[in-house]
């Protein structure tokens, strides 16, 4: 009798473990978002330690004709006005946090397309931690854009504590 009792708890233990196709593929398709954050963050990185040690204003304005953008745009007037005023510190600093973070999205990203269970742990915890930066930036400089990686992180972190609480 303990026999199948022990059979019984193992066989119920690989239940419960293993995702349903619907659930395993909404992993799926955040362990993929992660990693498409991480690609971006690592071309934006990149970028910026391209121009640590050229002439930024110089290059912006060569683009800048190149494309023949107009200036005087107020959109891109404003735009031109800060990329003039970055400093190679400010990009050493830019280039260091997009790696950090794209170390950790990819993590979060390869993670979770392994369907491993300290990868949901950890994107919740990230995921959640990040939510008051968001915000705080939501309501620095409001686009849709951001209120859209905004949504879409809270459903994530909505969806994992629900998967991670039934199993």
């Amino acid at each position: 009798m303990a026999r199948n009792t022990g059979l019984r708890k193992s066989t119920r233990g690989k239940k419960s473990r293993q995702p349903a196709g619907s659930s395993s593929s909404v992993l799926i398709l955040i362990g993929v978002f992660k990693l498409l954050k991480a690609v971006l963050l690592i071309a934006i990185g990149i970028g910026a330690v391209k121009f640590l040690h050229k002439d930024v204003a110089a290059t912006v304005t060569h683009w800048t004709e190149l494309l023949r953008v107009d200036p005087d745009n107020r959109f891109v007037h404003g735009m031109l006005e800060r990329i003039f005023r970055v400093t190679p510190k400010q990009l050493k600093v830019l280039s260091w946090g997009t790696f950090l973070y794209a170390g950790l999205f990819a993590t979060e990203g390869i993670g979770l397309l392994l369907r491993k269970r300290w990868a949901e742990y950890f994107t919740i915890i990230t995921t959640s931690g990040l939510i008051p930066l968001e915000v705080y930036e939501l309501s620095r400089h409001f686009t849709v854009a951001k209120l859209v990686v905004a949504f879409i992180n809270l459903l994530i972190i909505w969806y994992l504590v629900a998967r991670v609480r039934s199993h």
